[in-house]
């Protein structure tokens, strides 16, 4: 996208304001795109366009929103609708987890879960896709996990939340095909972020260092370039590649175990 000789055009990407969406944003500046930013934390973000308009000269649109609130997505599309914004990609990368037994967990911090990672990206995905297949050109990103490919014992809901966010991309990449407008689904292995302190995973065996963990750039670079391919699943990294490879042949029953393992304190 962004042809020679046209006019600027306009990502919003959510959960700006650190890790791989802080990250995204800084791909999409400095690939010549006005940006909307969206997070719970104003100041993060504002920081983070008053960064991208010195180093680009981007235009940033700030849009401080908790995407846990049911009303989120509806508020943040009737904002950009009634400020004249056009949105030619979509990066979806919100997200949040919690880790522990599922039974001890404060259910609304599951909920929470669902609310951010499947409800408030399917809603934003429904409120701008429509207009981008109008127009026959679009890009939608969305950020999933190699926790999709398999089962997480100690973050059932999170896995789960990834697992749907990979099928919904697949799903809607077939569905769109001939369109002009492509998803991707960025699909990394343990990186290194804030994450893992926000979800709870003190001295757990994947966040330990036990597993070679990406930085937020890497990953950000390899989802942003897929996407201008119009690729439809990007596992940044071999070792991602081969342990996503080995679970689809390897047994269930095993897959978990193995999850359960990772996934608990060393």
């Amino acid at each position: 996208m962004q042809e020679s000789g046209n006019a600027r055009e306009t990502a919003l990407i959510t959960g700006a304001s650190s890790g791989i969406g802080l990250e995204l944003a800084r791909a999409a500046a400095a690939d010549g795109f006005d940006l909307v930013l969206v997070a719970r934390n104003r100041e993060a973000l504002e920081a983070l366009a008053r960064e991208l308009h010195e180093a680009h000269g981007t235009e940033v649109r700030v849009v401080a929103k908790d995407l846990a609130a049911p009303l989120a997505p509806a508020e943040i599309f009737a904002e950009l609708a009634g400020a004249g914004v056009r949105v030619e990609v979509l990066a979806n990368n919100a997200g949040v987890g919690t880790w522990g037994r599922f039974d001890e967990l404060d259910p609304e911090g599951e909920m929470r879960t669902v609310r951010v990672n499947v409800a408030a990206l399917t809603h934003l995905t429904a409120l701008l896709l429509p207009e981008m297949v109008r127009r026959g050109r679009g890009r939608v990103l969305n950020v999933a996990s190699t926790a999709g490919f398999q089962p997480g014992p100690l973050m059932a809901t999170y896995y789960a939340s990834k697992a749907y966010v990979l099928s919904f991309s697949e799903a809607l990449a077939a569905e769109l095909a001939g369109t002009g407008v492509t998803v991707t689904v960025l699909c990394p292995g343990p990186t290194r972020s804030d994450f893992q302190r926000r979800a709870g995973m003190h001295r757990v065996r994947i966040a330990s260092g036990t597993l070679a963990m990406q930085s937020c750039a890497t990953v950000a670079r390899a989802g942003w370039r897929g996407m201008k391919h119009g690729k439809r699943v990007v596992v940044p990294g071999w070792i991602n590649k081969a342990l996503v490879q080995s679970v689809r042949f390897g047994p269930r029953r095993l897959v978990s175990a193995i999850s359960h393992r990772l996934n608990d304190r060393a």
